[in-house]
C-alpha cells in the first residue's frame, strides 16, 4: 500500500507534459518507433560519408588529402590528366592505394549519381558484392539513391509539414477567437479553396516552370494547412468561453496574449497527435508525384523515381523490392509514433 501511494504522489507532482512523455515510453512501440526513426534520419544526415564515389581521406605520399570536401587533379595521385580525379577508374585508384598510400572510402564507394561504367553486368545489374542492391537502368547504385532518397524525402516532408502546421495553427486560432463574419468568411474561403483540383494544379505547374523541390514545397503547402485548421478553431471555440479567458479579457490582457499563453497549449493536443500522420502524407505524396513524373528533376534521388524504373523493368525485382521496404518501413514507424502520441495525450488516462 505504501508502494502505491508513493507512486501516485510522484505522478500527481509530475507536470502534464511529464506524465504524458511517460505515457508515451510506457507504449513502448510507439517510444521504440521514435528512437529508431530519429536514428535512422540522423544516419541519413551523413549521406555524403555512407554512399560516396569519393574517398574520405587520401594519404598519398607524405600528403592527406580529403577529396570528399575538395577538387584533385589526377597529376596530384601520379596521374597523366590535369582535369578532377575519377576515383572509380581502377588506375586512379591503383595509384591513391598503391606502396605506403592509401584512402579511407565511404562503406557504399558510389554516389546516388555515379554511373558505373567498370560493371560487368549489364543494367539494372543485379544485387552483388560490388553493389549490395543491385543498379538501376543506368547503372547507378540503388542503395545510395535510397539513402538519399530517404533524406529528401524525411526532409521534404518535416519542411512541408512545418509550413502546414505554422499556417493552420495561425488560421484556425484566428477563426476560433475572434469568430464572428472572420470565422463565416474563412470558413467560405476555405470550402472553396479545398475544392480546387490540386493535381490538376500541379500538373499545370509542372509544365509551366522547372521542376524543383522548393517549387513542389510551394505548391503543396498551399492546401496542407487546412486539415489541421479545422481542429485548432475548434479547440480556440471551445476555450475562448471559459471563465479565466473571460477574466483575462476583464483585467485587459490582449488578445495576443490570451491567445498565445493561455489558449495555444490548450490546442497543441490535437496538432502534436497529428504531426506523425501528416509527415507520413508529405513523404506519399513526395513519393506519388515523383513515380508520376510531377515531382523533383529525374536526376534528383527519391523514392517515386525508382518505384517508376520498377514498373518499367518489371524483371529488376530488386528495384520495387529494396524501395518498397524502405518507404513501408517508414510509414510503419510513423504510424507507430503517431498511435503512440495519441495515447500518450489522452487525458482519460491516468
Amino acid at each position: 500500500m505504501s508502494v502505491v501511494t508513493a507512486s501516485s504522489s510522484e505522478s500527481g507532482r509530475l507536470s502534464p507534459r511529464a506524465r504524458a512523455w511517460r505515457r508515451f515510453r510506457a507504449g513502448g512501440r510507439g517510444y521504440y518507433s521514435l528512437i529508431l526513426f530519429g536514428l535512422l534520419f540522423f544516419l541519413s544526415l551523413f549521406a555524403e560519408f555512407l554512399a560516396n564515389d569519393r574517398p574520405i581521406v587520401v594519404h598519398y605520399g607524405n600528403g592527406w588529402y580529403f577529396p570528399i570536401l575538395h577538387d584533385y587533379p589526377e597529376t596530384t595521385f601520379g596521374g597523366d590528366f590535369e582535369t578532377p580525379a575519377d576515383y572509380t577508374d581502377p588506375y586512379v585508384i591503383a595509384l591513391i592505394e598503391g606502396g605506403n598510400n592509401w584512402a579511407l572510402r565511404s562503406p557504399i564507394p558510389f554516389s546516388y549519381d555515379t554511373i558505373d561504367y567498370y560493371n560487368n553486368a549489364p543494367n539494372p545489374a543485379p544485387p552483388s558484392a560490388r553493389h549490395w542492391l543491385g543498379t538501376d537502368d543506368r547503372g547507378r547504385d540503388v542503395a545510395a539513391r535510397l539513402i538519399h532518397g530517404f533524406r529528401l524525402s524525411v526532409l521534404f516532408a518535416l519542411a512541408l509539414t512545418a509550413i502546414g502546421t505554422a499556417i493552420g495553427m495561425l488560421a484556425g486560432a484566428l477563426q476560433g477567437y475572434f469568430g464572428g463574419r472572420l470565422d463565416l468568411y474563412f470558413q467560405r474561403f476555405m470550402e472553396v479553396w479545398g475544392a480546387m483540383p490540386e493535381l490538376y494544379l500541379l500538373i499545370i505547374f509542372a509544365s509551366l516552370f522547372n521542376p524543383s523541390a522548393l517549387l513542389l514545397l510551394i505548391l503543396l503547402s498551399l492546401f496542407g494547412w487546412m486539415g489541421l485548421a479545422d481542429y485548432v478553431r475548434a479547440e480556440f471555440l471551445k476555450s475562448r468561453s471559459l471563465d479565466y479567458v473571460r477574466a483575462a479579457q476583464a483585467m485587459g490582457v490582449s488578445n495576443r496574449a490570451i491567445m498565445w499563453r493561455h489558449l495555444l497549449p490548450n490546442a497543441m493536443t490535437p496538432v502534436v497527435t497529428f504531426l506523425p500522420f501528416r509527415i507520413s502524407g508529405a513523404i506519399l505524396a513526395l513519393t506519388s508525384l515523383d513515380f508520376l513524373g510531377l515531382g523533383v528533376p529525374p536526376s534528383t534521388p527519391s523514392l517515386g523515381e525508382l518505384l517508376s524504373q520498377g514498373k518499367e523493368n518489371i524483371e529488376a525485382w530488386w528495384l520495387s523490392f529494396s524501395t518498397f521496404f524502405v518507404l513501408v518501413g517508414t510509414l510503419i514507424l510513423l504510424i507507430f509514433i503517431g498511435e503512440g502520441l495519441r495515447a500518450a495525450l489522452d487525458t482519460r488516462k491516468g
